[in-house]
């Protein structure tokens, strides 16, 4: 069975975790200070079940609130330095934590004399201002690190040097006084659309992932995964690719799913006979893509939803094929991998039976498909989450396994809050640099820029937007990535008439596939932590096995159909199976291995053969076809050649 399979220490999985995902690195409390914190955690979870259920509170009030309990979460459970106590709190930080209560409900106690004053502010209204976007900047530092906090700093320093920066890029510039009444006391900056979102359906799904959490639903997906991949040739591989997928649609992190699944999976791959690098980059290309999957998308479809002005079930509706087509990529790469190694699958003793999967934990499925069901029939993304966490408690009380106690309900509603605190500084943080696009129109003049760099050349401009968006969403959580290439990458796009959701789409992309992608790669360090694998090794094993990532975004800008878009069912099938041709080609090309091993030549018409079929133009398509048919030949004769030779 699966759980006779040796796991990397749960020690070694926290390290491991803390190091490389900072929101995991929080104090951990006992005594009478757990409980005070436990309730404050406890009270933000039933603020946002309450104001979901009633939906009554002005959104500026709302947002305060939950900034509020954000920010003072953050101070109190991540300490502002590695040398203070992890057990105990510092004084400073406790003044840090009332110090953002008092910043956050000053809008709150005084909305109205704000909303009369129409933009007009005060002294002390300014020093307000100017305390928040310095608490969202120490809160964004303490939970996900520098990466976010240095590009904040240089948009808030592009705000004030706009008349002494030469060519498009400069503008007026800002004083201090509109700076801190922009950025704060409108829904363009901190309170905007970001933390909009994520005080009201982000949080509630965080909520209802902390719930299938509790009733192990990441044990069911891995051993269901074990049932149906586990004997196949680089079996644990593909339940890597498997599990990792299906956890990544209800986690926002790659690095916590990486750590999460991949103390499981690498362990076994690495049994089996895949090399440290191979086996970390599995897990961290498998983790990554979890954030492209619907219906979550890390958390960034809503904020994609409400951006783009889309309904959410067209946004995932765009996103299902292009997912698909990225894990189909990951797992022909795995495939062939194994062939060329020659591993074979698990043994029987050690999978599973989809039966008995299913017959144990098969009804934690339902809450997923009746989130899908509620989304289907128009109700909208927080109802939606609120009928599934109902869901989750009714489901998990069928089996004794997986019934949820009071004590775990408790538990959950504080997970719950706990999850959401990353989010929290990330759209905060994200919001102030909307904040200084907005006041500045940095966003028309990045974008004026990559189109001039490119000459008005589309497919130069998709490239320089590529580089810039994985430039960007270098070590920045899933919500605030988006956030960032959407305003400062997609006007590119837009400009050269690409659509809204196609452009959206291509730099969010970009920006996730970033987790992956040498020098940071974060996923993939985070890997290699478990796999005791050279780090960027990892990261370029892992970008070989994620290229579907670099040509999807590709296609379905050229090729709209492929989100769903303008499309029939006959044009979406020869789409998808052109696509997934293309993509299996240029994973045999990059393997260097088919039949047999491949010379220089049949990888070349493998990929350029490959290329074309991704394009799914129909002239390109019979081009490709002839390519991969000859190179099909080639390794099919060098074969029966090696066949004939040993007999």
């Amino acid at each position: 069975m699966v759980e006779d399979i040796e796991e990397v220490s749960k020690e070694e999985v926290d390290k491991i975790l803390r190091k490389y995902d900072k929101g995991s690195d929080f104090r951990v409390f006992s005594g009478n200070l757990n409980k005070i914190i436990s309730i404050i955690l406890l009270g933000f979870s039933l603020f946002q079940l309450y104001t979901a259920i009633f939906l009554g509170m002005e959104p500026m009030i709302l947002r305060s609130i939950h900034l509020a309990f954000g920010l003072s979460l953050i101070f109190l459970l991540y300490p502002a330095s590695k040398k203070w106590s992890k057990d105990k709190l510092h004084p400073l930080d406790v003044i840090t934590a009332l110090i953002a209560v008092i910043v956050c409900f000053y809008v709150v106690v005084f909305y109205k004399d704000l909303v009369y004053r129409a933009g007009r502010i005060t002294t002390t209204d300014m020093v307000v201002g100017l305390m928040a976007v310095f608490l969202v900047l120490e809160a964004a530092r303490r939970v996900i690190g520098l990466p976010m906090v240095i590009i904040s700093v240089l948009f808030i320093a592009y705000a004030f040097l706009g008349p002494y920066i030469p060519g498009k890029l400069a503008h007026r510039g800002v004083s201090l006084n509109n700076f801190a009444q922009h950025i704060f006391f409108t829904t363009e900056g901190i309170m905007g659309l970001p933390i909009g979102v994520s005080s009201t359906f982000i949080f509630m799904f965080l909520l209802f992932g902390a719930y299938l959490e509790k009733t192990g639903m990441g044990e069911f997906f891995i051993n269901l995964a074990n049932s149906i991949s586990g004997s196949s040739p680089g079996g644990p591989a593909k339940v890597a690719v498997i599990s990792s997928g299906c956890m990544g649609t209800l986690s926002g992190s790659s690095v916590a799913n990486v750590v999460g699944t991949g103390s499981f999976t690498i362990p076994m791959m690495k049994r089996l006979g895949y090399k440290n690098e191979f086996s970390g980059a599995v897990e961290a290309t498998a983790s990554t893509g979890g954030q492209l999957m619907p219906p979550i998308m890390g958390a960034a479809a809503f904020l994609m939803a409400e951006i783009t002005n889309t309904p959410y079930f067209t946004i995932i509706k765009a996103a299902a094929v292009p997912a698909l087509l990225y894990y189909f990529g990951v797992w022909v790469g795995v495939h062939f991998e194994a062939k060329k190694l020659n591993l074979t699958g698990m043994s029987k003793d050690q999978i599973p039976k989809i039966s008995h999967v299913m017959k144990t934990r098969g009804h934690l499925i339902i809450p997923i498909i009746s989130v899908m069901y509620l989304l289907i029939q128009g109700f909208s993304p927080i109802r939606a989450a609120l009928g599934a966490i109902v869901t989750t408690l009714i489901c998990s009380a069928f089996k004794k396994d997986t019934r949820m106690s009071f004590n775990d309900i408790v538990d959950g509603l504080i997970k719950g809050a706990k999850s959401a605190l990353t989010v929290v500084a990330a759209c905060a943080c994200a919001g102030i640099i909307i904040g200084v696009v907005t006041q500045t129109g940095l966003g028309l003049k990045m974008g004026s820029v990559i189109v001039g760099m490119a000459n008005g050349n589309l497919f130069l401009t998709l490239f320089f937007t590529m580089i810039t968006s994985l430039i960007l969403g270098i070590g920045v959580p899933t919500t605030a990535n988006y956030v960032i290439t959407s305003t400062i990458a997609a006007p590119a796009l837009l400009m050269l008439g690409v659509g809204v959701i196609p452009a959206h789409m291509f730099v969010f992309y970009f920006g996730i596939i970033a987790d992956v992608t040498p020098p940071v790669c974060l996923a993939a360090v985070a890997a290699s932590g478990i796999a005791k694998s050279e780090p960027m090794r990892t990261g370029v094993q892992a970008t070989r096995l994620a290229i579907a990532a670099f040509l999807i975004p590709y296609i379905f800008v050229h090729s709209p159909r492929i989100l769903m878009i303008n499309t029939t069912p006959l044009l979406l099938v020869f789409d998808i199976v052109t696509a997934l041709v293309g993509i299996t080609c240029i994973a045999i090309a990059l393997t260097g291995f088919f039949k047999t091993h491949m010379s220089i030549i049949e990888k070349a018409l493998f990929v350029a053969g490959g290329i074309l079929l991704v394009l799914t133009k129909v002239h390109f398509v019979a081009i490709g076809v002839v390519l991969v048919a000859l190179a099909y030949i080639m390794q099919k004769r060098k074969e029966q050649k090696i066949l004939s030779s040993t007999t």
